[in-house]
Parts: structure tokens; sequence; C-alpha cells
């Protein structure tokens, strides 16, 4: 596995996919960097972390037959593998927010960027990148408070060992997506998705709520929620979010 150290860079996803374009990536190329100064979420989010202290890496991971129709699978092995790396750390009160972030508690604590490389319906590879709040005490306000495995557990944390512990996690969970191990990998993921089955207050994209209860992820990635009069509704990204 080769891993590259960055002092500081826009972004560790921008950077990887343009060593790809230039070079043969080995799978789990994996990109670091002590600073990123434009950090990206979802679509047009960003991602905010405070130099040296939190943990931003992109990892280059191929695929032999991952189909376009099974993508969500990778979103689903990517969010568990770090919630299990943190259950390791013993951070409590861990969930998966869909689509890509990870929860202790009620607050931020990690985030995903994923971006697929296709080739005849296929993903041929994914360019992984993950934000993960280590050592940083204090974070911007935003509409989702943060917090860190410093935060939870009261101590400073190794971010080399945190990386370690991360990418073993990683290589295990994208085994099973490599093996076809998408109903248990569904499961898993289910079992840990945040506010599932609780009756909750969502916001459209026109700023109307609404309340509902999550139910799951449709084959094409959307999340599933049950309306008060029993219909299921699909919401894609950005489409719904918690009142």
């Amino acid at each position: 596995m080769k891993i590259i150290k960055l002092d500081a860079i826009d972004s560790t996803n921008s950077f990887l996919k343009d060593l790809g374009r230039t070079s043969v990536l080995q799978n789990f190329t994996t990109v670091t960097a002590k600073q990123q100064l434009k950090g990206r979420g979802q679509q047009t989010g960003s991602w905010v972390s405070e130099r040296g202290k939190n943990l931003t890496f992109s990892t280059y991971a191929s695929f032999l037959g991952l189909e376009v129709k099974n993508q969500k699978h990778l979103s689903f092995a990517v969010s568990l593998a770090i919630l299990e790396a943190l259950k390791y750390l013993e951070i409590p009160n861990l969930q998966i927010k869909w689509p890509n972030d990870i929860l202790a508690g009620n607050d931020k604590i990690a985030g995903i960027l994923i971006e697929n490389t296709l080739k005849e319906q296929k993903i041929h590879a994914a360019i992984i990148g993950i934000g993960l709040n280590v050592n940083q005490e204090h974070f911007p306000v935003f509409s989702r408070k943060a917090t860190s495995i410093k935060n939870c557990l009261h101590k400073e944390t190794d971010i080399e060992d945190i990386l370690q512990l991360l990418l073993k996690h990683l290589q295990s969970k994208l085994a099973l997506l490599n093996e076809g191990q998408y109903q248990l990998l569904e499961a898993q993921f289910l079992g840990c998705l945040y506010k599932k089955n609780v009756p909750t207050t969502f916001k459209n994209r026109e700023n109307v709520l609404f309340m509902g209860m999550i139910q799951g992820v449709s084959p094409e990635g959307k999340l599933q929620i049950l309306l008060n009069d029993d219909s299921i509704q699909e919401f894609g990204i950005k489409e719904v979010s918690f009142a």
C-alpha cells in the first residue's frame, strides 16, 4: 500500500484524480494532507478542518465486477468501515446519517466523498475521500454540530495510528463488496442508520416541513421515508433534510 503524505493541498480527492491521469495507481494508494485548502463534501458542500488536528485523506480502490446498480453498497461499505474503526476506539453512540456522515451521538465526526470511474456500466475504480475529526476541539457553527475523537475520549489520539486503523477496516469492508456480499453490507448499514423507524420532522427543498420515518435506501441510493398516509416516498441527496 502506497501512502503519500502532503503538508497542504487543495483537495486530496483532486490530487489523487490528477495523479491517476499521469500514472497507474496501485490499489489502495492513499494521499493524506495536514491541511486541505478546498476540502470538498457532497455536491457543493465543503469540509473545514483545523490544520494538523484531523485526518483528511483519499484512497484509490479498484473493482472487478461492481455494477453501477450496486454503487450504494460501496457507500455502505465505506461508512461501515469508518464506524467500525471508531467502535474499536470505543467512541460511543455511533450512527450513520444518510448519505455520507458518521455521527457520534447527534454530532458529526466524519464525512465521506466517493467519486467513481465508470466503464461499461461498471464501477472500474473509486476515489474515496474521508475526513475524520481527531484532535480538534472547537468547530465553526454549521447546520449540524461537529465533534471529534478527542471530545469523545477526552484525550489526544495519534493521527497516523487512526489512518492505519481506518485503512485496515476499509480493506476488510471492500473485500466483502468485491465478494458480492451486498445483503450483508445492507443489513449492517441499516442497523446503524440514523433515525431509522423513528418519527422525525423533515424539510423538503421548498422548506416545507413533514413528518415521517426512515425505512431504508432504495436500489438507486435514495432515502426511503414512510409518510403519515402510509406511502413511502424516495428522496435524493439535497432533496430532504432533518428539520
